[in-house]
């Protein structure tokens, strides 16, 4: 006996009919109520979703002598032949992917100024598969697309628009381009509700929704899927079935890896990885239900009432419930882990899937915890008089953020709390940031700069220089609030030399600077001149309480130039980052965080 398949069977016949395009379909039919049909139309998007069958439709309705409001009736004679894809003399399906030389289009061409069967009909050539027309076909059809024969339509049907505009952009401009888009798992669910209650088949929709979700948004697959389910398990659809026959790997499966990634136990997936061998599933296919369900979570965990309505209420439930477990930033994450993951594509070229999916999950189960540093500040506590503390932003302790001005506040240092480093790095990452090596820091004594070093393991230690009499004790913090009040008044390139420098003291009204090596000479012309750093002079003299005029600069390296590494250039960012803000610093020292990125 010969059946015919449902994506077949159960294809639209008119325009209301077309699933999750009604963009398109509107416009069409607007188009055939008023007569302003395009001569040529380009449709665009993924496949098994509608491009030929909107062409159809556009065909039966020019055509249909029953046709109302520009929907065609679907059963005379007219419609039913075009919709069969019968021989028409008016409608022309081609196939340009064995049908895409010159030859071809120049016949093409010549039919085409051939009149309709009749005065009231239209000719109507869809041409499918349009990106696979050679650059010389396309110029074959050029000029008839520009000025066709009366009552002659064109309609191109692609899933790869970009070939056409690489390999015959004039095309663009003489058709109306129409992208199609995939359809929702909601849109697709109600169809294949509909198709089910059709062909007398009993379905839940907890074995439906898995079918439309494998679908990606097309229709014709979804149609295809359902109808292999149903050639398995016959007028009644299960779950079970469902996963049986296409290799869908159960939400319970997840669920697990959920909970031991949540724990972090890593000797827990290679039994877990057996199991799904020993059950029989396919690693690509868990692969990719891997990504669905933390996308799923994700969802859920940042809108627990709307995210991820695809879902059953029961799967909801307990998706809902793993999600409580996670933090944002950690299903985030590990979303970002496994689509790099496929991204990459190394699985499926790998000989050893096994060994590529054991190394995902052990990832995933080595993620440590994101912490944000005012929870990390909040469980430290005040620690010096229990004063509250405005909050900061969230961020994360493994990778703060460099200031965005590119400068950091140089606050005087905690007593007591000198970051432990190697000598080498602790001198090549305080270099270039003007602070001043320390005896114990392996420098000769050729390379130190003169005078005896500040001693800030005092606990009595003050920052260098006779301040007391200021209004603002914290000459540092004074230096670069003018610095970016002075770039907010115009100055901009004269500062890049100066955002590294750090105050070594203020005498009186004499400044001492510490800059990165080989710039004092230049930097302490442009401060004496008096005209050119006027904006910069006034800010710091306002913020130090001295008078502008009298305000003195010395300038000296703070030591030879050195090879920055990138440990050492970590060590500095994370170095200015404690200067802005000593809450972090406090962070940093008390849980011994280092900077990752």
């Amino acid at each position: 006996m010969y059946r015919t398949a449902l994506a077949r069977s159960h294809r639209p016949r008119r325009f209301s009919e077309i699933v999750g395009q009604d963009h398109v379909a509107a416009t069409l039919r607007a188009a055939v109520d008023a007569t302003r049909v395009a001569h040529a139309y380009l449709f665009c998007g993924p496949r098994g979703i509608g491009k030929t069958t909107a062409a159809r439709i556009l065909a039966m309705a020019l055509n249909c002598p029953e046709q109302s409001g520009g929907e065609p009736c679907g059963v005379c004679q007219s419609c039913e032949s075009i919709w069969s894809g019968r021989t028409s003399l008016d409608v022309v399906e081609i196939d340009a992917a064995s049908n895409r030389g010159v030859d071809d289009a120049r016949d093409l061409r010549e039919r085409a100024m051939y009149a309709p069967s009749d005065e009231t009909r239209y000719k109507v050539y869809i041409v499918d598969e349009a990106h696979m027309l050679t650059r010389e076909a396309w110029n074959a059809l050029l000029k008839i697309l520009e000025e066709p024969p009366p009552r002659v339509i064109f309609v191109f049907a692609t899933t790869e628009p970009r070939k056409i505009r690489h390999n015959a952009p004039p095309v663009l401009s003489r058709v109306q381009r129409f992208d199609f888009r995939r359809v929702s798992v909601r849109e697709l669910l109600e169809r294949l509700r509909d198709v089910a209650e059709l062909e007398g088949v009993t379905a839940d929709d907890s074995a439906l929704v898995p079918i439309a979700r494998r679908a990606d948004g097309g229709v014709r697959d979804a149609l295809s899927l359902l109808d292999q389910v149903l050639s398995f398990s016959g007028d009644s659809v299960s779950l079970e079935d469902v996963h049986r026959m296409l290799g869908l790997v159960e939400d319970e499966k997840y669920l697990e890896l959920l909970e031991f990634v949540r724990q972090g136990d890593r000797a827990a997936v290679f039994p877990f990885v057996q199991t799904l061998l020993d059950e029989g599933y396919d690693l690509a296919e868990f692969v990719r239900g891997l990504g669905d369900a933390l996308r799923v979570l994700l969802a859920l965990r940042l809108d627990p009432e709307s995210g991820a309505s695809e879902l059953s209420d029961e799967a909801r439930t307990q998706f809902a419930a793993a999600a409580a477990g996670f933090a944002e930033e950690d299903l985030l994450r590990m979303l970002a882990t496994a689509a790099d993951f496929e991204a990459m594509g190394r699985f499926r070229r790998s000989d050893q899937p096994r060994i590529q999916v054991e190394v995902l999950l052990l990832r995933l189960a080595s993620l440590d915890s994101s912490v944000a540093l005012r929870e990390v500040l909040a469980a430290m506590g005040s620690g010096d008089g229990g004063g509250s503390r405005p909050d900061r932003p969230r961020v994360e302790a493994e990778r703060p953020e460099a200031p965005q001005d590119g400068g950091a506040r140089h606050g005087p240092r905690k007593s007591g709390h000198r970051q432990k480093t190697a000598p080498d790095q602790d001198e090549a990452a305080a270099a270039p940031m003007g602070i001043l090596p320390t005896e114990g820091s392996g420098s000769s004594p050729e390379e130190r700069p003169p005078g005896p070093p500040p001693d800030l393991t005092s606990p009595d230690a003050e920052p260098p220089g006779s301040i007391d009499d200021l209004d603002n004790p914290n000459p540092h913090a004074a230096w670069t609030d003018a610095l970016s009040a002075a770039q907010g008044k115009g100055l901009g390139g004269e500062l890049v030399g100066l955002k590294g420098a750090t105050v070594e003291s203020v005498d009186g009204t004499t400044v001492s600077l510490r800059v990165p090596p080989g710039l004092a000479p230049d930097l302490q012309t442009y401060l004496d001149d008096l005209r050119g750093s006027s904006i910069l002079r006034l800010e710091l003299a306002r913020r130090l309480g001295l008078d502008e005029g009298r305000l003195r600069f010395r300038v000296e390296d703070s030591g030879p130039r050195r090879r920055m590494t990138a440990e050492a250039a970590r060590d500095q960012k994370l170095r200015s980052m404690m200067d802005a803000d000593p809450r972090l610093r406090d962070a940093v020292e008390t849980l011994d965080l280092k900077l990752k990125e």
